[in-house]
């Protein structure tokens, strides 16, 4: 029997608008408008509108819908806006910001794993979004310099402080999300810079991500399975 992904997809929307995870119109229509069962693997892909996290490969995962949802009515991503997302994963966060910041708008996005970059860029493409959404491999915690200042940064990795060249790359005005802490548990930080410069930080939400690999991140990965490891995480 097929699965009729839409009717999934719109009593998805529903439940977390229930439970205040969805707040906005422009969030609840990017959430309608993106089919989350083209961005992750065909084995899980009956899960798709499950409210949690699923594995993509390379010991990485698409976040659970609820925190999707959450973290970008924190970042609130305008028309027009130039966003840079830390994380590209299977690319769904980027295709629901691209949904938001329109055709005037664009999203820079940073992958350091090559072969989920490409597999991004093939879920984006086949859903219509690759125009707006531009994927790199890189350092993510470098941020993205070359078309540096962004509207809006958004970090879908963990990272055991705010990353400075991300507050550099951010515009005065601007807006950045990013979950900030020791693994396993992290916290989600929301990051504002004023016109003059200064930073205001307010905190949001436990979580827990995936570790941010890279310089101003976790240096490796075994330097964040260590951690891990410590705190009886891993085995």
């Amino acid at each position: 029997m097929s699965i009729d992904f839409s009717v999934r997809r719109s009593k998805l929307v529903d439940m977390l608008k229930e439970l205040g995870y969805i707040r906005s119109f422009k969030v609840e229509r990017a959430m309608l408008a993106v089919p989350r069962e083209l961005f992750v693997p065909d084995d899980v892909r009956e899960y798709a509108y499950d409210d949690r996290p699923l594995p993509i490969g390379y010991g990485q995962t698409i976040s659970a819908p609820s925190i999707v949802a959450h973290m970008t009515e924190l970042l609130d991503p305008k028309p027009g806006d130039k966003v840079l997302e830390i994380g590209t994963g299977s690319g769904y966060q980027a295709a629901i910001l691209a949904e938001i910041v329109g055709p005037e708008g664009c999203v820079w996005s940073i992958e350091r794993i090559p072969e989920l970059a490409e597999l991004a860029m093939r879920n984006l493409g086949r859903t219509g979004y690759l125009g707006r959404v531009r994927v790199v491999v890189g350092d993510g915690s470098l941020g993205y310099k070359p078309e540096a200042p962004y509207d809006r940064i958004m970090v879908t990795a963990a990272a055991p402080r705010i990353p400075e060249p991300l507050i550099e790359q951010l515009k005065p005005g601007g807006r950045l999300v990013a979950p900030v802490g020791p693994l396993p548990f992290q916290v989600l930080l929301v990051v504002d810079k004023k016109e003059d410069g200064s930073i205001e930080v307010r905190r949001d939400l436990e979580v827990v991500f995936v570790p941010l690999i890279g310089e101003y991140g976790w240096r490796d990965e075994r330097e964040a399975l260590a951690q891990l490891t410590e705190k009886g995480v891993i085995i």
